[in-house]
């Protein structure tokens, strides 16, 4: 019987790739703002209008994937302003930090009540949320953003090991995609590979854990 698996953040580069990785052996259920040529292509179930800001995101939610028997539900949405010291824009930092933190804290309290023993929860964060690894400053709004992320899904890993639940944060690697203005040292596709075998490896054992989409266990 194949997996569902269920990707946020699935129109494009890395989660579009992820879709297309999870579709050789799993169901994929593909969420997004809205839907792009690409996704639209590709035999998965795509369901629009997830909006990391909306208030009431946990409950849709809730009410789209009623009934499924979800085994993996990937976080990959998110966004990046770039800032320095001298050029911060308190309002892009709030909105970064709504939609890379906040956001994915609903999801994880909604999914709490709904996934069953054995199922896994991946947050697509990025290693700049690291505090040890930061060795060149600046970014203030991503960088915060992800190290809450990083440390509210360490909560939800402890708070769900009862039932059985894995949740895990991964570093995709830097993937040439639009966030990163086609800069980087890998493509998405070879990043979704990576990430979907060290997600294969998460358990109650490694839950908690930040990892490399390389296999690396990474600083916090």
């Amino acid at each position: 019987m194949k997996k569902t698996v269920v990707v946020l953040g699935a129109n494009r580069g890395i989660g579009l790739e992820l879709c297309r990785e999870y579709l050789a052996d799993s169901e994929v259920i593909a969420l997004c703002r809205k839907a792009s040529d690409e996704l639209e292509k590709l035999d998965v179930k795509v369901i629009e209008g997830f909006d990391l800001a909306d208030d009431n995101i946990g409950e849709k939610i809730s009410r789209e994937l009623k009934g499924y028997q979800i085994d993996i539900f990937i976080h990959n949405a998110g966004v990046m302003i770039s800032d320095d010291l001298e050029k911060i824009d308190f309002n892009n930092i709030r909105r970064q930090f709504e939609i890379n933190t906040i956001g994915p804290l609903k999801i994880g309290k909604a999914l709490s009540t709904m996934l069953s023993s054995g199922s896994k929860i991946a947050f697509i964060t990025s290693r700049m949320g690291s505090i040890s690894d930061n060795t060149s400053g600046g970014q203030y709004g991503y960088r915060i953003s992800k190290s809450g992320l990083n440390s509210m899904a360490k909560s939800l890993s402890l708070d769900l090991q009862n039932k059985n639940i894995a949740v895990g944060v991964f570093h995709p690697g830097y993937v040439r995609t639009d966030m990163t203005r086609g800069s980087g040292l890998i493509n998405a596709d070879e990043s979704a590979q990576g990430l979907k075998k060290v997600i294969g490896n998460l358990d109650l054992k490694t839950t908690g854990g930040f990892w490399h989409s390389n296999g690396e266990c990474l600083p916090w």
